[in-house]
């Protein structure tokens, strides 16, 4: 056996075990999860992914290992930036908080298969059409330019979501059933529920983010087993980073901009690539640390500061 196929094999059984954990110990149906559940979790998914990390410079060596964590790390930062719409989701639909642990659950992963799809075709292309690397890099340089000045509060209405306008045009929707049912039926007819249209707008609102980050990992690495073990980890920690994060994510009102820095990096190191300039992975790492956790603790920082005003 091959150390690839050997660090899938342990990949998979460690996934599949850390699932079944996650859900039988540390989760119950029906249960609110609680700050200190919710940060426990967290604490598991992250100290899994870096475990896996310590596993693939053992096995693999240090390069793929330290594509792996920068990986990781900007998938796990474009994560704390989905969960802003996920509150927006939950909220506008009004979904009661007991459902929200099975929602997410299977709203992520759903969101899972599609990123494994997403990457799959995009490796197939950019194997086929190195070339491709290149718009990548446009678009995260793009993107990353765009962002960077955008109000939160700008970036995602329920209301005017593509798939909700969609399925309510071709579905018999009602949106007044609380039974965390994904069907009811009402005089003789069968209704799809609140709980089936937000678990269907968390999944293919993951693929929006998913056409910027999966980009961003393809300028990190063309290593299948970087690109995908470093999405399906950042994923799967998300929903217990929901739970942990859903009080407070106000206060990382500049994790926007750092996550913007590091797409605008990420997309001149793919481009640089044009010309034969290439940068270390370590540097990619340095800078992806940076930005994110100095956003993160600015953002903090600066929350305090305006709290102790009476701001």
């Amino acid at each position: 056996m091959s150390s690839t196929q050997v660090s899938y094999l342990v990949f998979g059984v460690v996934l599949l075990l850390a699932i079944g954990f996650d859900l039988g110990l540390l989760s119950k149906k029906g249960s609110a999860v609680t700050i200190r559940k919710a940060l426990w979790q967290s604490v598991f998914w992250v100290a899994l992914a870096f475990a896996f990390f310590g596993f693939m410079w053992l096995e693999r060596g240090h390069t793929p290992a330290l594509e792996y964590i920068s990986a990781y790390l900007m998938e796990w930062s474009l994560s704390i930036d989905n969960i802003f719409v996920f509150i927006l989701i939950f909220t506008f639909f009004s979904v009661p908080k007991q459902q929200y642990a099975r929602v997410l659950l299977i709203g992520i992963l759903l969101a899972v298969v599609f990123r494994i799809l997403f990457i799959t075709v995009g490796v197939v292309l950019v194997s086929r059409f190195e070339w491709i690397l290149y718009i990548f890099g446009a678009i995260l340089l793009i993107t990353g330019v765009k962002i960077f000045a955008v109000k939160k509060e700008d970036e995602y209405d329920p209301q005017k979501n593509l798939v909700y306008r969609w399925m309510k045009k071709v579905l018999p929707i009602h949106t007044d059933d609380t039974s965390g049912r994904f069907t009811v039926i009402k005089d003789g007819k069968r209704f799809f529920t609140r709980v089936f249209v937000v678990i269907i707008l968390l999944a293919t609102t993951d693929i929006v983010f998913a056409l910027d980050s999966i980009p961003a990992v393809f300028a990190i690495s063309q290593n299948r087993l970087v690109i995908y073990t470093s999405n399906i980890f950042a994923v799967l920690g998300l929903r217990s980073l929901f739970f942990l994060l859903q009080g407070a994510i106000s206060r990382f009102q500049y994790l926007q901009q750092g996550i913007a820095v590091v797409l605008i990096f990420i997309g001149l190191k793919m481009l640089a690539e044009v010309v034969h300039f290439y940068i270390p992975v370590w540097v990619s790492l340095m800078v992806i640390v940076v930005c994110l956790f100095g956003s993160i603790l600015y953002s903090v920082q600066n929350s305090e500061k305006r709290n102790g005003n009476g701001v």
